[in-house]
């Protein structure tokens, strides 16, 4: 009499554990989470960046085997159905949506949780925000492209600082799905340099050889470290200089030793006839100009400056 408790408990165990795994095995519901840290669970949603947010939740639901859920349907089981098969599945897939769900909703602040804790499956609760930051989006759009247009680099600034500020705009454009040539990128990037960078625009707008962004960042990145040595020798030294006006030798000397100071072993930049006719400051001044018009000269048209 006691072996029969015992033998119907057991049935009932086998038809629960046989019912489940029909129920896995025929996808009706997602198979109970593995036992995985939750190392890669994201930041608490605070209403910003939300395709960054979007994308680090779903990548942290697929570790739970739960990513499933944020696009399946509640599955119902038909009227007089009284299947133990199908009622075990259908109970199943809401204990893994509940999990789901709550995953999701613990991953936003505080605020947003009181908002959207009614939704009733976490495939409501996806698409409800989904059409919300849709919406909002294509207001993104339109601020990222205003940003790149208005975006004007100035003298007060290095050029590189400003190239990284404009490649962030470039990139956020291009995060909002709308392409840029790299045709396109590097004339506006060329088109947007500072008004002292005149020459050297001019320059690189006539080149005929088309140039990669990476071509041009170091192009402009070795231009800038040129204008910064020929900043660092007009200083006090040159202004403030003490050119002896006794006589064209002393003069000549003192100009030759300018010279080699801003150019090096670079040809002459003041013609010898003109020592005796300048003054020293027109002399410095001479020296300065031609120097400048050197640096953002092409190679040929350095040549033929230096005739």
């Amino acid at each position: 009499m006691a072996s029969q408790p015992v033998s119907t408990f057991v049935s009932a165990v086998m038809t629960v554990v046989m019912t489940s795994a029909v129920a896995v095995t025929t996808g009706l519901v997602a198979p109970l989470p593995n036992a995985v840290s939750h190392a890669e669970k994201p930041e608490k949603f605070n209403d910003v960046n939300f395709k960054q947010w979007k994308q680090k939740m779903f990548f942290y639901l697929t570790t739970l085997n739960l990513a499933r859920f944020l696009t399946e349907t509640v599955p119902h089981v038909e009227e007089g159905d009284n299947n133990a098969q199908s009622v075990s599945a259908v109970h199943a897939w809401n204990h893994s949506d509940f999990l789901c769900r709550n995953y999701f909703l613990n991953g936003m602040v505080d605020t947003l949780y009181n908002v959207y804790c009614k939704a009733k499956t976490v495939k409501e609760l996806w698409e409800s925000l989904d059409r919300k930051y849709k919406t909002e989006d294509a207001g993104t759009k339109k601020f990222v492209v205003a940003k790149f247009l208005d975006f004007k680099m100035i003298d007060a600034k290095t050029v590189m600082s400003q190239v990284q500020e404009l490649q962030v705009i470039l990139h956020d454009i291009h995060a909002e799905g709308m392409v840029l040539s790299e045709t396109f990128r590097v004339a506006a990037m060329i088109e947007k340099l500072p008004p002292s960078w005149v020459d050297f625009k001019n320059y690189l707008k006539h080149k005929r050889k088309e140039m990669t962004i990476e071509d041009l960042v170091v192009r402009l990145r070795i231009e800038e470290d040129n204008k910064l040595a020929l900043k660092k020798i007009d200083g006090p030294e040159i202004v403030k200089a003490n050119l002896v006006e006794h006589g064209q030798s002393s003069k000549g000397k003192t100009v030759e030793k300018m010279e080699r100071k801003v150019m090096g072993n670079a040809p002459t930049l003041v013609l010898r006839e003109e020592l005796g006719k300048r003054s020293s400051k027109e002399l410095v001044i001479i020296v300065k100009s031609k120097a400048t018009r050197l640096t953002n000269a092409s190679f040929p048209r350095r040549k033929m400056l230096d005739k």
